[in-house]
């Protein structure tokens, strides 16, 4: 009868903890409705200006306290250098990249790459452990105590920015620019890069000025910029502006995407992958706790049957 009613018990923890997650996962997927914080503040990028110094790179990894790049930050050679035909890209060592952009003799354009940090993180919406938090500074910022490494965000990303760290088996890590929100953004003061950076290629403020700004260098100066601020739209709007006077296109940016965060034209599908991954852990955790039990009935069953053979 004990035995019966521990298999019970099991089974009603099991279905439990399964309703439990698929109820966080629900919430979770609910959040696409989030537009951000009106009071938020972003970085205006204006490529005309950047050398491609990579002094927001340095300043970035001492902020960060990451690993040292394989080539220094003061070797330019790194430019020329290729990676398989592929641009660099932000990795678990590198928060922010520099690439440069050549096209028919033209003056070569730099571009900074980080994460956007979206007004409506698509990063966020995708994750079913609540790991990824927009914080009214207008940080993207991530908590890898509750990441399970499913990494639904690195799929659900439009700019193709959080990163996978394989350094260690045991304690995996989605790795991304998190804005330094915990050493400099959150009192008011702009992150390292921006700090860093000798020839005033980024603006630091809050959102929506940096859109009155940008708009007022693109009326003022006819001919220099193309008429768009990259991320003013994009995927229902980016912390970070872009300006440039090369096409986009030209230069690395994504020009498909739609005005629309990219969770909305997702979720139906994405909805379905949490769905899984949430239903494991908790049928894991049922198996694992009936293994034990099992174990310990066996083990009293034995304790049992020496006690008669002692009698």
């Amino acid at each position: 009868m004990k035995g019966i009613s521990r298999r019970r018990f099991l089974a009603a923890s099991l279905a439990g903890g399964a309703a439990t997650t698929l109820s966080v996962t629900k919430e979770a997927w609910g959040a696409s409705s989030f537009d951000g914080y009106p009071d938020g503040m972003g970085v205006l990028v204006d490529l005309t200006r950047c050398v491609g110094c990579r002094s927001c790179e340095a300043a970035c990894n001492k902020e960060q306290n990451l690993a040292a790049p394989a080539e220094p930050f003061d070797d330019m050679s790194i430019y020329d250098k290729r990676f398989h035909g592929q641009k660099r890209r932000t990795d678990e060592n590198s928060y922010t990249v520099v690439n440069r952009y050549e096209k028919d003799g033209a003056k070569p354009v730099y571009r900074k790459i980080q994460c956007n940090h979206c007004n409506e993180p698509a990063c966020l919406t995708s994750c079913f452990t609540s790991a990824y938090k927009k914080t009214k500074e207008g940080a993207v910022t991530y908590n890898s105590k509750v990441c399970v490494g499913c990494r639904n965000c690195m799929v659900a990303c439009p700019f193709a920015i959080p990163a996978y760290s394989y350094s260690s088996a045991f304690n995996p890590e989605i790795k991304k620019c998190v804005f330094c929100h915990e050493t400099r953004l959150k009192n008011g003061q702009p992150p390292a890069c921006v700090d860093a950076c000798p020839q005033e290629v980024m603006t630091f403020g809050r959102r929506r000025d940096l859109i009155k700004i940008a708009n007022d260098r693109i009326r003022t100066r006819p001919g220099r910029y193309v008429d768009h601020i990259y991320g003013e739209h994009e995927v229902g709007g980016t912390a970070w502006l872009y300006l440039s006077d090369r096409p986009f296109e030209e230069v690395g940016f994504d020009t498909t995407l739609s005005k629309e965060p990219i969770i909305s034209n997702v979720k139906g599908f994405l909805s379905t992958v949490p769905m899984v991954l949430a239903i494991w852990p908790a049928l894991f955790t049922g198996f694992h706790l009936l293994s034990k039990k099992q174990d310990h009935g066996h083990g009293e069953h034995a304790h049992s049957a020496q006690e008669e053979d002692e009698k």
